[in-house]
């Protein structure tokens, strides 16, 4: 499946420069999809004057030409919708159905940066000199290294490649291993749009090697990475050797809290939605479940029947909601987080398990816990899979308390009838974003990111565009 691809540099697909690759599986039945190209230092120092080249052809394109170019790829994408799906589905195990939405999404960034490409605007400040003028203006930050994970590979890509090319930057771009096929079909549309060679790059293989190269080099002035916690620590300590620009979301652990006035047929829907979409490895997966006591019997008893109703399998079949999780190691992690939940006391309600009948694929049940308490492991590490821990709470300000008392701060959702508790309750959160009494979050029009330990920056709205962006203040004296 990957032959006709590689390594993108210079505008062209090339085998790396030992014609080394890597294994990339299937999730849903473990077999082998193809060998990527496995990048070599030599592919990555090419990659890097090639972006270094194409920088210097890009800044000086006029940005109507830029947009012009970034909203055919858009329109590409979405021709392309039941290609980029299939390949997402074989690589991240996701329904099809859902990779489907996940390409909408990508190409409406896209679209959304091909317009901010013409709204770059800049400032003239009245002087204080009646013979000088402040200007203030924007110029593109340089070459971008744009680190995607493999959750959601093609919105994440879209997100630092569609704003790089918005702001005037080239950009290198490394997918993870686990998801190469779908980035490489992106970036040979961009190819196909016409992008200049060099604008954007590929590089395929072996993350942390490929991340440590780009980061040290002198050209590389700044660094986007979706990711974890963990990994952006180490990243950004990096970064700091060079004084790089960097743009971070990581890892998150969000809260999900069920006002007794809320509409529990309607509350049970979002929570549903929200959390099994990508079988709850979303970085903005409810995974806290905080219900008001005299409700929690009610929405646990419907969350439970409703759950059990979502068909497990292969995501290339149109009846299946749940797909394998991505990774053995992810499995591995999840069974492992489920045995010390139970060990700590909490008792399950469904799932606990593999289901049955599965001989190949790294498949689990969707999980809900009761009899959890705040200082449960579950609690702080972050799941990343189908398990839902359910907790009462009785007063509005306990549940703010309880709900902001941890170290990551990406995502918040709300589920109230009440003006007032939706108010309050998503201005006290102490996240980046806040969905009240809807599951969805992220749109390629509002700015998405975290604070505390998820990073900084944004992605999306009209925000992101200055993170790829240098201030230039000129203070003009008018008589020479």
């Amino acid at each position: 499946m990957y032959e006709k691809f590689g390594q993108f540099i210079n505008g062209k697909w090339q085998q790396s420069s030992d014609k080394s690759t890597y294994e990339v599986i299937n999730p849903a039945n473990e077999e082998i999809l193809g060998k990527a190209s496995k990048a070599t230092p030599e592919d990555v120092d090419l990659a890097l004057k090639s972006a270094q080249k194409g920088l210097e052809v890009w800044k000086e394109t006029p940005p109507w030409q830029r947009s012009y170019i970034i909203r055919k790829i858009a329109d590409k994408m979405r021709e392309k919708q039941e290609v980029l799906a299939k390949w997402m589905t074989l690589e991240v195990g996701k329904p099809f159905v859902e990779a489907k939405g996940e390409v909408g999404g990508a190409a409406d960034i896209f679209e959304w940066n091909a317009e901010e490409t013409k709204r770059i605007y800049g400032q003239t400040v009245e002087s204080r000199f009646v013979d000088t003028r402040v200007h203030v203006y924007y110029q593109p930050v340089g070459v971008v290294a744009a680190l995607t994970p493999w959750n959601f590979p093609l919105v994440l890509s879209s997100r630092k490649i569609s704003t790089a090319l918005a702001a005037g930057c080239s950009v290198i771009v490394k997918p993870d291993v686990i998801t190469p096929g779908i980035v490489m079909e992106l970036v040979d549309i961009c190819r196909e749009c016409g992008v200049p060679a060099g604008v954007v790059n590929l590089l395929s293989g072996d993350p942390p090697s490929i991340a440590q190269q780009l980061i040290s080099s002198d050209i590389v002035k700044k660094i986007s990475i979706t990711g974890s916690t963990r990994v952006g620590k180490l990243i950004l300590k990096q970064a700091a050797d060079k004084v790089q620009r960097v743009t971070m979301e990581l890892s998150g652990h969000s809260p999900f809290i069920v006002f007794d006035d809320a509409d529990i047929q309607k509350a049970t829907d979002m929570a549903i939605s929200a959390k099994f979409r990508n079988n709850g490895q979303v970085c903005i997966s409810p995974n806290r479940f905080y219900i008001q006591e005299n409700k929690k019997d009610e929405f646990v008893s419907l969350f439970v029947e409703k759950t059990k109703k979502l068909k497990i399998g292969d995501g290339m079949n149109p009846d299946v909601q749940l797909g394998p999780l991505t990774t053995k190691k992810r499995l591995n992690e999840v069974e492992e987080l489920v045995e010390t939940t139970k060990k700590e006391g909490a008792k399950i309600l469904l799932g606990g398990k593999r289901p049955a009948g599965f001989n190949k694929g790294f498949y689990y049940e969707p999980t809900i816990f009761d009899n959890v308490k705040d200082d449960f492991t579950i609690m702080k590490v972050e799941p990343f899979g189908p398990l839902v821990p359910m907790l009462s709470f009785k007063s509005f300000d306990e549940v703010i308390e309880r709900a902001n008392n941890n170290d990551l701060g990406l995502c918040s959702y709300i589920c109230t009838n009440s003006m007032e508790k939706a108010h309050r309750a998503s201005e006290l959160m102490e996240t980046g974003t806040v969905a009240v009494n809807t599951p969805l979050v992220a749109i390629a029009e509002a700015p998405f990111g975290g604070i505390k330990q998820t990073g900084y920056g944004r992605e999306g709205g009209s925000m992101a565009i200055k993170d790829y962006l240098n201030i230039k203040y000129t203070h003009l004296g008018i008589k020479g």
